[in-house]
């Protein structure tokens, strides 16, 4: 009997088919395809090797079958499915199933033998025609057990039953599937067979509570207008000489957003012109997504119940798991629920004075809580704070004001010519890169900015903090504020100008600015000493204070504070952005247009190749919003890497053993970054068990299976929580490696708990396990990555929506470089060579780069290898003009709506040409009456990264 295929894909050499019973991924040469008259008629699903690859057991095609199509031999199906997947098997121990062939049939029929045709693991699952005997059977029956690869032929007679018995028994964990052929008279029948093998710590991660969807639900109605609630003391206002309009969507914008509808001027792309309103109008489209992602967490008919005479405490599911991510200072709204109070319902805001695991405990108004009945029912509203956004509003609207050479130098008459400033270097250790950066720093004057282009590992913040130093020290009259993406960043170059070794900074004259919700108890304090705060909070200094300090640092969000307490356009002489390349613009523009004079220098330091700014919106990130201020000036012809008077680019790399850098080198920066690091420093090729204790570098392959639970979407496998957890307990049990030392990389939330569980659980916290962002600008002795992934099925689904990190060149070059000295990965093979791949178009090769790179370099232990894809980009190296699209999707098909101003906005009224003036709008709160965080929203697990300046 022949097998019936259909062609899936086809490359240049082999094809890839679909038989009858499931995908079988089976190369085959297409000279024995094209005109070749020998082919085996019963060419088996699985090619003539004996040799299973990758079979998706979630694809149902595989393991399912009709014994009504089958002919008049009926076999049973060994180890069936429970709960829609495999059977688990404890690794160790024998795991046995029967399988029945029964004539169905008057006539006997001749069976010609049963076959264990391919197993994966290789010899993992036998046969036998007795039942494999347990611990208690005695010596005879273990004697007398004989266990084959195939059992001879025989007659089976007419309603006759034959048992033959299927054994596994695992050595290591993860999938063990097997084929196994029944050749009956003239046909062949087969069984795919999946086991799931466990060890006591995947056995312990494993859910009771199947994944269910939430539905999304229906909008609660709620009154526009709201009775105040009670402010925490922390989040109480300061008063600011400059303040915040309100900023909110304009109505016809929204009407716009609501149709699917995209305004025209984001459409037509970025011009001087229409600077303000194209960046207006992707936050409104920003915001817009914000506020229907935030009405999937509203809740209606719940209690609450009393606590104390000051408090409602509030039971919100998922909290833990930031499903709506709510801190202190935040507030909900909530009514009466029920039709008997109809429109006359109020509705009561409710502020957030702590929070603590699933609960929120509330302060409303007094009338609120002195109408409160344990037996009332009420509606919830949540809400996102936006004092953020409303910064950015107003800083897209200020840099009207900036010159066309700091917005757009590329258009700009003007070309820049530096004139080096020589110096002593504070800092013995720099190289020639790093000096010849800083003299060009000392040398600028004014606009355009400055770009210090570091990959990573090639000591950017040693530069920028060297620049700062000396114009600290040689420049008496410089007043340099330094900004960064976020509160560690920031905390990091503070570190570095206070160290002693380097140079001796005034704690008078160096300032630590903090967002007023920042929690005081996550501050250092050695960097405590200098910020300022009352009571533990903290605060903005009076402006007399502010402007005597030579060196303020910030993050870019924080620093509209200054802006508000009404430090004058133009005091700073030097304005440095570190991370530049992780901020949006309007971000960026925070300090730039409220706080850059004319003779104002403008430091960039960022990698346009690393992580970029964390939008929400997918359709405002591709339009645009995603595309840092740093990555726009690269794409000027102006700061190419080679042109001194606007970029310089650092090549020399001090953290990575050169065989970690080489791929990431050659995929994102031309092959031209140089291992710099002396492996006997802290080199591990010695102290751990690898292949090739040349190249630190080890891929893992397991095929597990990836899991959700409960109303979770986000994804876990513990298979691979169980391989990471023994790697690390190798690690630290060869006492050249502490657990501080290792950090571990995985790109979804669910499986940094699961892990986080396992490793608190055996004493072992030290370890830090956080999504790529958390790893951003930070390094480890070992770095252990995590893919999670192990079946096809939302490859396609991750890929578009950007989830996990497997189809973001970004992501892969950060996870890839924070190591020092050992990189693990561990993942599904199958599916890491095929991420991107849609149709016969392979969109990222990244992964299965890496994959050939440990295996042609004999570091490959695990799973049987896919066969390699064939890859025509990136063999020269990856450059960024030529084939370095970011992390772009194909752009939402919105239908193109009219220009802001088309249908009856006040854009034209209000903004004409190049001079923007001021919005009309209503004086709305101060620039401190709101808690300094972001909207929240369901989002990746971002900690370091936070979007928010003032919370994590």
């Amino acid at each position: 009997m022949g097998f019936l295929g259909y062609c899936f894909w086809v490359g240049e050499s082999e094809v890839t088919c679909w038989f009858r019973r499931g995908w079988i991924f089976t190369p085959i040469s297409v000279m024995g395809i094209v005109g070749s008259d020998d082919l085996d008629e019963n060419y088996s699903v699985i090619g003539d090797k004996e040799e299973v690859g990758f079979l998706d057991y979630e694809n149902e095609s595989v393991h399912n079958f009709d014994q009504n199509e089958e002919g008049p031999v009926i076999i049973s199906s060994p180890f069936p499915f429970v709960r829609g997947k495999p059977q688990s098997a404890l690794v160790g121990d024998r795991t046995v199933d029967s399988v029945t062939l029964r004539n169905s049939t008057d006539e006997p029929i001749d069976i010609w033998g049963v076959t264990i045709f391919s197993s994966n693991p290789e010899n993992a699952y036998t046969l036998s025609l007795m039942e494999p005997p347990s611990a208690t059977s005695d010596v005879e029956e273990i004697e007398a057990f004989l266990e084959l690869m195939s059992l001879e032929d025989r007659v089976l007679q007419p309603d006759q039953t034959l048992t033959i018995w299927l054994s596994c028994k695992p050595k290591d964990i993860g999938l063990h599937t097997a084929i196994v052929h029944f050749n009956v008279g003239d046909d062949k029948i087969e069984r795919v067979v999946f086991l799931l093998a466990e060890d006591t710590v995947s056995q312990s991660l494993a859910s009771n509570k199947p994944y269910s969807r939430v539905p999304r639900k229906k909008q609660v109605a709620f009154n526009n207008v709201y009775v105040a609630g009670s402010r925490p003391t922390r989040a109480a206002s300061q008063g600011f000489k400059n303040r915040l309009p309100e900023f909110r969507i304009p109505s016809d914008v929204r009407e716009l957003f609501e149709r699917k509808c995209v305004p025209g001027v984001i459409m037509e792309g970025l011009t001087r012109e229409s600077y303000a309103a194209y960046f207006c109008n992707l936050l409104y489209m920003e915001e817009f997504h914000i506020e229907a992602e935030m009405r999937g967490y509203d809740m209606e008919n719940v209690s609450m119940r009393k606590k104390g005479n000051q408090f409602l405490v509030l039971e919100v599911p998922g909290l833990a798991e930031r499903r709506p991510s709510l801190v202190t200072g935040d507030y909900i709204c909530a009514m009466l629920s029920g039709e008997d109070y109809g429109d006359a319902n109020k509705s009561y805001q409710g502020f957030v004075h702590r929070v603590e695991a699933d609960e929120v405990f509330l302060q409303f108004a007094k009338d609120f809580h002195q109408q409160y009945n344990k037996g009332n029912y009420y509606n919830i509203r949540f809400s996102y704070n936006r004092v953020n956004m409303k910064r950015q509003y107003q800083a897209v609207l200020a840099a009207a004001d900036l010159s066309m050479q700091c917005l757009f130098p590329s258009e700009s008459s003007k070309r820049k010519f530096i004139k080096t400033s020589r110096f002593t270097p504070l800092n013995q250790t720099l190289n020639a890169e790093q000096i010849s950066c800083v003299e060009m720093i000392l040398g600028c004057k004014g606009a355009p900015p400055y770009i210090i282009h570091g990959p990573p590992g090639t000591g950017k913040t040693i530069t920028l903090v060297e620049a700062i130093l000396q114009l600290y020290m040689e420049r008496k009259s410089a007043r340099i504020l330094v900004c960064a993406a976020s509160n560690s960043s920031a905390d990091h170059v503070l570190n570095k100008l206070i160290d002693k070794d380097v140079a001796r900074v005034k704690g008078n004259e160096i300032f630590r600015l903090n967002a007023i919700g920042r929690q005081y108890e996550e501050v250092h304090p050695e960097i405590v000493r200098f910020c300022f705060f009352e009571d533990m909070v903290f605060k903005c200094p009076p402006l007399k204070a502010l402007l005597r300090y030579k060196i303020v640092i910030s993050t870019c969000m924080s620093s509209s504070l200054l802006y508000a307490e009404g430090i004058p356009w133009g005091h700073f002489s030097h304005i440095f952005l570190d991370e530049a390349g992780q901020v949006s613009e309007p971000e960026t523009m925070i300090p730039i247009s409220n706080l850059c004079g004319k003779d104002t220098v403008v430091v960039l330091a960022g990698d346009p190749m690393q992580l970029g700014p964390v939008i929400y919106s997918k359709e405002a990130e591709n339009y645009g919003l995603g595309k840092s201020y740093l990555e726009r000036l690269f794409e000027s012809k102006l700061y190419d890497d080679r042109n001194k008077n606007f970029v310089t680019k650092l090549v020399r790399n001090y953290r990575c053993h050169p065989a970690i850098l080489q791929l990431p080198s050659q995929l994102f920066y031309r092959g031209e970054l140089i291992a710099c690091k002396e492996e006997g420093d802290s080199s591990l090729c010695e102290w751990v068990d690898l292949p090739n204790r040349n190249f630190p570098v080890l891929f893992i392959g397991i095929q597990g299976c990836d899991e959700r639970e409960g109303s979770n979407p986000s994804w876990f496998n513990r298979f691979e929580v169980s391989k990471v957890v023994d790697i690390i307990q190798k690690l630290t049990d060869s006492a050249y490696v502490s657990e501080g030392d290792i950090g571990v990389i995985t790109p979804y939330r669910q499986q940094v708990l699961k892990l986080k569980k396992v490793l608190e659980s055996l004493g072992m916290d030290s370890v830090k396990v956080g999504s790529v962002e958390q790893f951003q600008g930070q390094e480890r002795q070992v770095i252990i990555i995590s893919t999670v992934r192990s079946t096809v099925k939302h490859n396609e689904f991750d890929r578009v929506h950007h989830l996990g990190f497997l189809s973001n060149p970004r992501r892969f070059n950060v996870a890839t470089t924070r190591a020092r000295s050992l990189l693990i990965i561990i993942g599904n093979p199958y599916i890491i060579s095929k991420v991107g791949n849609i149709g016969t178009s392979l969109k990222d090769p990244h992964w299965d780069k890496l994959l050939r790179h440990c295996s042609d370099n004999n570091s490959y232990q695990g799973c049987p290898l896919p066969p390699p894809e064939k890859h025509d980009l990136y063999d020269e190296g990856l450059s960024w003009d030529d084939n370095f699209n970011g992390d772009e999707v194909p752009k939402p098909s919105f239908d193109e709506g009219p220009s802001w101003g088309d249908e009856g906005s006040s854009w034209k009224d209000n903004f004409n040409g190049d001079k923007i003036p001021n919005p009309s709008f209503d004086e709305g709160p101060a620039w401190g009456d709101e808690p300094v965080k972001a909207a929240e929203t369901p989002k990746p697990f971002v900690d370091e990264a936070e979007w928010s300046d003032g919370w994590s």
